[in-house]
């Protein structure tokens, strides 16, 4: 596992496995629909289906090109999920008599734009945990109280990895040219999933140096950290969990312009206020490094031999609409809460239980 968690309670004992009852994502547009235009936007739900086999087969049955259907994003098959797509309006009347078992038509509208890959806000989520008894349901209630008042490390989850989880190292193998894909897209797939594990082990790395600086005093941590005794102190004032550095690339939140963190007091503010938060590197070109102190830990994740474009992702996320609630007389526990886009539901499921929950979703 390329990660650790930030909270320190006990594991916390509960079943998870996604299926279309106990995970449902909603998909939140980035903008709303203007409701007149070229282009027939589709609610759309779906279970047991990829993004991929519902897009088939509406081409299929609509004689539509792949290429001429819109999406903001991906949704999970073991799960019933709603989101948008966007088709030419001539394809209307075809629509009309559209039936499948796994796919439902909710709602249309018009829209100037063909809906584009990342147009998208994020998502709303509810999952149903099981088995959970009264001891472990307080514990999920206290542990959603700091969650909601610090927010999340934004980790990759397992499903980045593929199945047996080893997708990065064959990414790795290909940057080191000690394996060779042919086809484009698996290429870069497989070199994603060894950004995206770069990025994990690097977020982790943060993760444990900002729970040793909540632990412990200055003159304690000047043995532990190769830091100066003075932006320790500085440091240790931070009023969130995780410690912003020198030089780390911020972003304004929930979207916008990066720049770096030179003035760390008053961007630590800025950051507990939720309007900025830090970002990770995912290496590659054309991509902004850390500068100072926090390249000094960056550099150890970076691999400068990835062809790939690189990018920034945030770090740390904050979970809105977050609610929980026990139900006895069946032993579960629901969630409901929204992420932004990019996010994993089960990083969030994982960092309650306090333990992987891949097992539980195993085929």
């Amino acid at each position: 596992m390329d990660r650790i968690f930030y909270l320190d309670h006990a594991p916390i004992d509960f079943y998870f496995r996604q299926s279309p009852e106990t995970f449902v994502v909603e998909e939140v547009p980035l903008y709303p629909f203007s409701g007149e235009g070229e282009h027939l936007v589709v609610k759309v739900r779906k279970k047991e289906l990829t993004t991929w086999q519902m897009l088939q087969i509406l081409s299929e049955h609509l004689g539509v090109k792949l290429r001429d259907i819109g999406y903001a994003g991906l949704k999970d098959k073991n799960a019933l999920t709603y989101q948008y797509i966007s088709l030419p309006k001539r394809y209307e009347d075809a629509l009309k008599n559209f039936s499948h078992p796994k796919i439902k038509i909710i709602e249309t509208t018009y829209h100037t734009n063909k809906i584009r890959l990342g147009h998208l806000k994020g998502n709303r989520f509810f999952v149903r945990l099981k088995k959970v008894l009264p001891v472990a349901a307080r514990k999920i209630d206290e542990v959603l109280k700091i969650i909601d008042k610090e927010g999340l490390p934004n980790y990759f989850g397992y499903q980045r990895f593929g199945i047996d989880g080893n997708n990065w190292e064959l990414g790795r193998k290909v940057v080191e040219g000690a394996l060779r894909i042919r086809e484009p897209k698996k290429r870069r797939f497989l070199i994603n999933a060894y950004q995206s594990h770069l990025f994990n082990l690097w977020l982790s790395e943060r993760i444990k140096q900002s729970k040793l600086i909540n632990a412990f005093s200055a003159k304690e941590l000047t043995q532990v950290l190769d830091l100066p005794s003075g932006i320790i102190e500085e440091l240790q004032k931070q009023p969130r969990f995780f410690k912003l550095l020198p030089g780390d690339v911020m972003m304004h939140y929930p979207r916008g312009k990066i720049f770096f963190a030179e003035d760390v007091r008053s961007e630590s503010e800025r950051f507990a206020a939720r309007a900025i938060a830090p970002t990770g590197l995912l290496p590659g070109r054309r991509t902004k490094r850390a500068e100072g102190l926090a390249r000094e830990i960056e550099k150890d994740f970076d691999d400068e031999h990835i062809t790939e474009f690189g990018d920034r992702r945030y770090a740390w996320v904050f979970v809105e609409e977050l609610e929980g609630r026990y139900k006895e007389e069946h032993a579960w526990y629901e969630l409901n809460f929204f992420l932004p886009k990019g996010c994993y539901a089960t990083v969030l499921l994982e960092e309650i239980a306090h333990k992987k929950l891949k097992d539980d979703n195993a085929s």
